[in-house]
């Protein structure tokens, strides 16, 4: 890369740390500027406002969402080995933002009634994240990895509420095990859809 190209990225890296720990609203260029030893000016050199910094340090997370947990997820095997492959990179990867914060999680809360670019960019990128979740479980189906006869968008909500539940336990609360207890969440409710679909038909006989 060319000296401005690697003096962009260092600054979006630094943005994404200081974003993560402190919010996107928290995101400041003077903040920023005294991280880089840069002037403010300098800063905004490379992005036209606050507001574009902070679509970029946006942009930036998701891309490495993708690269740690999407990517490799889909060169598992289709159907329930692929599902499980992202969930389990997905908690991987939420265990290791447990010291430094979630930028889709702390996001959802900055901007849940908060209209604009930024909220519809996070949204965008959660629903993306979400649609290749429901894609797996409906490919399980299909393969009979898992019954048919449940609505697949329940199964993505109740996976989500586990992830939620590991990031409030893990780094609000302080709960020891709260990972521990987030797989063996995933175990039982797999379990649950694999299984109710023979409970169903033993009561029906």
């Amino acid at each position: 890369m060319r000296k401005g190209e690697q003096t962009r990225a260092a600054i979006l890296d630094v943005a994404l740390e200081l974003a993560s720990r402190n919010g996107l609203e928290g995101l400041t260029i003077g903040l920023l500027a005294d991280r880089m030893s840069m002037s403010k000016s300098g800063v905004f050199a490379h992005f036209g406002s606050r507001e574009d910094l902070q679509l970029e340090v946006v942009k930036l997370y998701h891309h490495r969402f993708e690269q740690e947990v999407f990517y490799p997820s889909i060169k598992e095997t289709r159907g329930l080995p692929r599902l499980v492959a992202m969930y389990t990179r997905w908690v991987k990867r939420v265990s290791v933002e447990i010291a430094s914060g979630c930028i889709y999680i702390s996001g959802a809360v900055e901007y849940d009634d908060r209209e604009g670019p930024i909220r519809e960019e996070l949204v965008s990128m959660v629903r993306a994240w979400q649609g290749a979740l429901l894609r797996s479980v409906e490919q399980a189906m299909e393969l009979k990895h898992l019954h048919t006869g449940f609505d697949a968008e329940q199964l993505v909500f109740e996976m989500h509420g586990l992830i939620l539940a590991l990031h409030h336990d893990a780094r609000f609360l302080r709960n020891p095990g709260a990972v521990e207890r987030a797989r063996a969440g995933f175990e039982r409710l797999i379990e649950n859809y694999r299984n109710s679909q023979q409970s169903q038909d033993h009561q029906a006989a």
